[in-house]
């Protein structure tokens, strides 16, 4: 389907005009792209925004001042359409200080409503029969110029979800979701950044660590703060520099010269001769390094185990029950706090702030029925 043509915005004439037309506005659609896959720290690329009858791509790489959009985003009076928001919203607030208020987030509804495949994509080929090329998916999107292929791309992702938002709330309201979906919008918003700073230690996280000797985890450790210091060097994200499976087999054989690299995973020539000498060093410095201790969580009490065992259980079956995923039901996490935390009364289960209004009003009965098994 051919899309009616696009504003792009790039200089601050047009951005004061579309800023005022956007400011006329109850309701907008919105999408962010970004260059996770470029970038040591990932920055907005390209905003987009739709209204009825005009879609714009704001290029937030040249010099704008943004501000409006920070005060229409966060103005209650003003409904903001994303799909899929969490990582947009995430990005907003770290690379902008922006909160988003009165949001309508139409992954989530259709997730609530049961469909099976709720991927943008997935939904604009079954609602409006739009194919969307994934190719542009992975696309270094703060690169300029953009081709008016990545430009089309961008425009679906925002030119029906106004429209999409329409048909939603209409199934939300005939089954009666509505407030259960305003619940979990609104939670959406409460945005906690999570912390990637890096840390030494975060070696740890990479699949095999564990299962290394304690001289091999120490060399994994050197060679992990050596990446990190690549990337940031280069401003590209660590997969670009080494890969995790390429970090471990370093780890495991730690070579003695430049010939043994080359059966090393990942290991091409362009990369023994960028830092083949380099490595070597690194992975002597490991051998000499102190070893690293890992301060494993401690394995929560029998009685907290059991508890989450019984609340998961019930949630999977509700879940079952309605034919929705898990976490629309409650998430991981609140269960987690409600099995340690252990409330025994209403009120001291609504007390925890865990569940909303509406959960807590649907499922708070059953939720303190469970916990009060022996």
């Amino acid at each position: 389907m051919s899309l009616p043509p696009h504003q792009l915005i790039t200089t601050l004439s047009e951005w004061r005009i579309c800023l005022n037309q956007l400011r006329k506005e109850s309701r907008l659609a919105i999408d962010l792209e970004a260059n996770s896959m470029y970038a040591y720290q990932e920055s907005v690329c390209l905003i987009q925004i739709s209204i009825p009858g005009q879609d714009y791509i704001v290029d937030p790489l040249v010099e704008l001042d943004l501000s409006g959009l920070g005060e229409i985003l966060h103005d209650p009076g003003v409904e903001k359409v994303f799909h899929a928001a969490e990582y947009d919203l995430i990005l907003l607030k770290r690379s902008y200080g922006w909160q988003v208020q009165n949001l309508f987030d139409t992954m989530w509804a259709a997730r609530i409503l049961g469909y099976s495949q709720y991927g943008l994509a997935n939904m604009l080929q079954s609602v409006f029969n739009v194919r969307l090329n994934k190719r542009y998916q992975r696309s270094n999107w703060c690169k300029r110029p953009l081709s008016p292929a990545h430009l089309a791309y961008a425009q679906h992702d925002t030119h029906f979800l106004l429209d999409l938002r329409e048909r939603l709330l209409t199934e939300l309201e005939s089954h009666g979701r509505l407030t259960e979906a305003y619940e979990i919008f609104a939670e959406l918003t409460e945005v906690a950044l999570p912390d990637h700073t890096f840390s030494a230690d975060d070696f740890w996280s990479i699949t095999g660590a564990g299962d290394l000797t304690r001289r091999q985890q120490a060399v994994l450790r050197e060679l992990a703060i050596f990446r990190d210091g690549e990337a940031r060097r280069r401003d590209q994200p660590h997969f670009k520099v080494f890969n995790d499976r390429t970090l471990l087999e370093l780890a495991q054989r730690a070579p003695r010269h430049i010939g043994q690299f080359k059966s090393i995973y990942g290991m091409s020539q362009r990369q023994i001769r960028r830092y083949g000498r380099r490595l070597l060093q690194v992975i002597e410095q490991g051998q000499q390094a102190d070893l690293p201790i890992h301060t494993r969580n401690r394995r929560p009490p029998e009685a907290v185990l059991n508890r989450f065992d019984r609340l998961h259980h019930w949630r999977k079956m509700r879940a079952r029950a309605r034919g929705v995923e898990s976490d629309v039901i409650v998430s991981r996490d609140a269960i987690w706090d409600i099995a340690k935390e252990n409330p025994q009364t209403p009120e001291a289960l609504a007390e925890l702030s865990i569940l909303g209004p509406w959960r807590y009003q649907e499922y708070g009965a059953e939720i303190l029925s469970l916990l009060r098994e022996s």
